[in-house]
C-alpha cells in the first residue's frame, strides 16, 4: 500500500523549500511565467491562513501506476512515484468522513470559505486531483475517453487505498463531480452518500444544441475553435502565455466574477487578494490533468459518455446541489432522477451561480448538511428543507 507523507500543519500549511524544487531559478521578476513550484505552495498557504480549523497537509504517495492497469498517470516510462495533495480538517470524535474534490481549471483551495463550517460536523478531507494544484503533475499520455477517465478514477483509487478510507461521503464540484460520480459508479461499495454540486456531464447533445453547434462550426469563428478544441488547446495556456501579464489577467477574472459580477456575497478585499495569488501560480503551473478537456468534452463542452446513460446503473444515493444562476442546467438532474433507483435530491441555492459554495456558503453548507441528515440524526425525515432552498 502507498504511503502518506506528513507535510505540515496550518501553523506551517506548505512544504518547506528544502522539500521542494523550482521550475526555474531566475528570480521571478526575470521569468516569462513568474511562478515555481515554491510559488504555488507558499500562495496556497497564504490562502488556508485565513481558516480557523486546524489541519494536517499530507502528499500521499499512489505509486507509479494503477495495479493491473495499462494506463499509467504518468507517463510510459517513468517509475517514479506521483503524489496527492491531501489536506485532513481537525473534527470531533466519529464525525462522518467528507472528501471535498475540486473542479476543472482549480484545486482544493477554492472551498475555502466552507472548510470551517463544513468541519464543525464533518470529518473534511480535501484533495487536488492529480496533474492540479498542489499535486503532481505527471506528463498527460491518455488518447481517449476510456484513458483519460482512467487517469482521475484510478489515482484517486490507489489515494483511497493509501488513506484506509472505507466508507466516506464524495463531494465534487463541476469537473470534480464528474470525477466523481464515475467513481461511485466503479467503486460504489466505498462511497455512503453521494454530492454533485453544478457537476459536467449530465446532458447529452439534443436535436437543438447540435443543430446550432453544426451551424457554428460552418462559420469561421466555429471552425477557428473547433480547431482549437480539438488541438487540446486550453484557455490555461493564455495565462501562460502572456507570461508577466498572467497575475493581472487572472486579477481581473477574480474581482470581476466575486466581486463586480458576484452573484451571491462579495469577496473582501483580502480574501479577492489571497485567491487571486493562489488562483494565477495552480494555473499557470506545468499542464497536466488539464489536458482532459477534449477527450471528456466534445466541441460545446457535451460529456462524450454522459452521466445520463449511466442512472440505472447507479447504486449510490445522491444529492445534486445547483445555484439558481448556475450555468449547468440541473434539468440533466432531473431527467438522470427519472431512471435511477437510488433516493436522490435536488437541490438549488438562492443568490449563487457555478462557484455556489463561494458565492453563498451558508446557503451550501445548509444544503449539505441536510443533504446528509441521515448521519446526524435517527429520524431524517422529520427534517426540512431548510429556508431560502428550493427542491427541483
Amino acid at each position: 500500500m502507498a504511503a502518506a507523507e506528513e507535510i505540515s500543519k496550518n501553523d506551517n500549511a506548505g512544504l518547506s523549500s528544502s522539500k521542494t524544487k523550482s521550475f526555474w531559478s531566475w528570480p521571478s521578476s526575470l521569468r516569462w511565467i513568474p511562478t515555481s513550484t515554491d510559488h504555488v505552495i507558499a500562495a496556497e498557504k497564504r490562502l488556508l491562513s485565513i481558516i480557523k480549523t486546524g489541519y494536517v497537509q499530507e502528499r500521499v504517495n499512489i505509486g507509479s501506476g494503477p495495479p493491473g492497469s495499462k494506463v499509467r498517470w504518468f507517463g510510459s516510462s517513468s517509475n517514479e512515484p506521483r503524489f496527492i495533495n491531501t489536506f485532513t480538517f481537525d473534527s470531533k470524535p466519529d464525525a462522518p468522513t467528507l472528501v471535498m474534490v475540486h473542479g476543472y481549471a482549480a484545486s482544493q483551495g477554492f472551498f475555502f470559505r466552507n472548510f470551517d463550517a463544513l468541519a464543525a460536523r464533518f470529518r473534511v478531507i480535501a484533495v487536488d486531483q492529480l496533474g492540479w494544484g498542489g499535486s503532481s503533475r505527471p506528463d498527460f499520455t491518455c488518447k481517449s475517453t476510456e484513458e483519460t477517465e482512467a487517469w482521475f478514477i484510478d489515482s484517486f483509487e490507489e489515494w483511497r487505498k493509501a488513506k484506509n478510507l472505507t466508507n466516506f461521503i464524495l463531494l465534487g464540484h463541476s469537473f470534480g463531480g464528474y470525477v466523481a460520480a464515475k467513481y461511485a459508479l466503479k467503486h460504489p461499495e466505498h462511497v455512503q452518500h453521494l454530492i454533485l454540486v453544478g457537476p459536467a456531464g449530465f446532458t447529452t447533445e439534443s436535436d437543438k444544441a447540435t443543430e446550432f453547434i453544426t451551424k457554428f462550426r460552418k462559420t469561421w469563428k466555429g471552425a477557428v475553435m473547433n480547431h482549437l478544441w480539438e488541438s487540446n488547446f486550453t484557455p490555461l495556456k493564455i495565462v501562460r502565455g502572456i507570461g508577466p501579464l498572467g497575475p493581472t489577467m487572472v486579477r481581473k477574472y477574480t474581482s470581476a466574477r466575486f466581486g463586480t459580477h458576484s452573484t451571491g456575497e462579495v469577496l473582501t478585499e483580502e480574501e479577492s487578494k489571497l485567491l487571486t495569488d493562489y488562483v494565477y501560480h495552480t494555473l499557470a503551473a506545468k499542464a497536466s490533468g488539464e489536458l482532459c478537456l477534449k477527450y471528456i468534452f466534445s466541441f460545446g463542452a457535451f460529456a462524450r459518455m454522459p452521466l445520463l446513460l449511466s442512472a440505472s446503473e447507479w447504486k449510490v444515493p445522491t444529492t445534486f446541489i445547483y445555484g439558481f444562476q448556475d450555468w449547468m442546467n440541473y434539468e440533466g438532474a432531473q431527467e438522470t432522477r427519472k431512471n435511477m433507483t437510488v433516493p436522490c435530491e435536488i437541490i438549488r441555492v438562492p443568490q449563487a451561480g457555478h462557484f455556489v459554495f463561494i458565492d453563498n456558503p451558508s446557503g451550501f453548507h445548509s444544503s449539505v448538511f441536510y443533504a446528509c441528515r441521515r448521519f446526524f440524526t435517527p429520524d431524517p425525515d422529520s427534517e426540512s428543507l431548510p429556508e431560502g432552498l428550493t427542491s427541483a
